[in-house]
């Protein structure tokens, strides 16, 4: 029987050849899924909207750089001079309150601990939460000193508790820069006092400001506070959209002369939040209307869109040596994308699946991955992952496989 199948494979084509053996393999109801069934299974998932499909430009600002981020996917969505090393004044100070909640975090420090403040911090000029030299302040009002109203001095005496000196304390800034990816930032103090040594760019500032929000929800709530009091003296928030947007709950300040005007600015909006980061520009009133274009900007024209969840089946696979036909595969976290509103009916999603799919395999596995483009530019890559557990299948069907596989093989070169 054998010798006479042997024989009618050699009288057929090669394509008639690899018909039969997938027949014959039984699985051939699920041999050689296409990747185009693939394409139209997630496209379709997307959906379709009737708007016509545009790309509005982001508003002129005269700033020396800026860019407007979304804080889910880390997206940017506008950018002028992004990468631009330029001094950050008390934009600084985000990476201060960074710091310090990776001490709190880790148990060295309580909110509750009292800092007997230095003379150097005493004696800080600039922005000001009036600590007295030899009194003890709780870390949680020195947190509110930093980021409410910018005290220089509540800076330093935060990082001189923290880590013994203001130098070791901006030796973790840098350290935990270097952790964030930021490449074109560095800092030699706490409270972005001028130094050549001090800098940072628009996209570095973002970034950052996406890993605060993120990782510490409780201490960026104190960034919506718009003023504090200490030492009986009351000062109002710098940031002038907490009183102006109802949607912007942060995020900092800065300016020195050289510096300009510096904004970072942070909204949510129908569960989107947005970051917008501004830097150099020419007046207190500019920074914040400048920040608010941004803002407005990015909710108006841009969209948040969940193009797969978590879990979910995006496609079925043939696997080989195993004791079932196929998986389903999908990913592990949800995708989700900012895109420019009126352009979701020109995403595509493309899947690569590494051939062959071999058992064992586990959920979670990696087998290929999945991206999505807009206009041909990739928006996102993710692995694709085998959503079922498989085992080997019995030695005869391994086999087969591994019979039809080579002919595969041959066919291939």
């Amino acid at each position: 029987m054998f010798f006479k199948l042997e024989l009618g494979i050699l009288r057929m084509d090669k394509n008639s050849i690899l018909a039969r053996l997938t027949f014959l393999r039984n699985k051939a109801n699920t041999k050689f899924l296409t990747i185009a069934l693939g394409f139209i299974i997630a496209i379709a998932a997307t959906g379709v909207i009737a708007q016509v499909a545009r790309t509005i430009p982001a508003p002129e600002i005269d700033v020396t750089s800026y860019i407007l981020m979304d804080q889910n996917t880390g997206f940017f969505l506008s950018e002028k001079n992004a990468d631009q090393r330029v001094e950050p004044a008390s934009i600084t100070k985000i990476m201060t309150v960074y710091v310090a909640g990776h001490a709190l975090e880790q148990g060295l420090i309580k909110l509750e601990d009292e800092v007997s403040v230095s003379t150097k911090a005493w004696k800080m000029g600039g922005s000001k939460m009036f600590i007295e030299v030899g009194k003890k302040v709780t870390i949680e009002a020195l947190l509110d000193g930093v980021i409410v109203v910018s005290g220089n001095d509540a800076s330093v005496a935060l990082a001189e508790h923290i880590a013994g000196t203001e130098q070791t304390f901006a030796a973790m800034m840098n350290d935990y820069a270097k952790q964030l990816g930021m490449v074109n930032s560095n800092f030699a103090n706490a409270s972005g006092y001028p130094d050549a040594e001090t800098y940072v760019s628009a996209r570095d500032v973002a970034v950052l400001s996406r890993a605060l929000i993120r990782e510490f929800p409780l201490l960026y709530a104190k960034f919506a506070k718009k003023q504090y009091t200490f030492n009986k003296i009351k000062q109002p928030n710098r940031n002038k959209l907490l009183f102006r947007d109802s949607s912007v709950d942060g995020i900092k300040t800065g300016h020195t002369e050289s510096a300009g005007y510096c904004l970072v600015s942070s909204a949510m909006r129908d569960n989107v939040r947005l970051i917008s980061v501004i830097m150099g520009s020419s007046s207190d009133i500019a920074r914040t209307d400048s920040s608010q274009s941004l803002l407005n900007y990015g909710y108006r024209f841009f969209e948040s869109k969940k193009f797969h969840r978590a879990g979910a089946k995006v496609s079925s696979q043939m696997i080989w040596h195993g004791a079932v036909d196929s998986i389903s595969l999908g990913v592990l976290q949800d995708v989700d994308l900012v895109i420019p509103r009126g352009t979701e009916g020109r995403i595509e999603t493309k899947l690569e699946i590494d051939k062959p799919v071999l058992a064992p395999l586990e959920i979670g596995q990696p087998v290929g991955k999945l991206s999505i483009f807009l206009d041909g530019k990739q928006l996102s890559e993710v692995p694709l992952v085998s959503l079922d557990n498989v085992e080997e299948g019995s030695f005869f069907s391994k086999l087969w496989d591994t019979f039809i596989l080579f002919f595969e093989s041959l066919f291939s070169i």
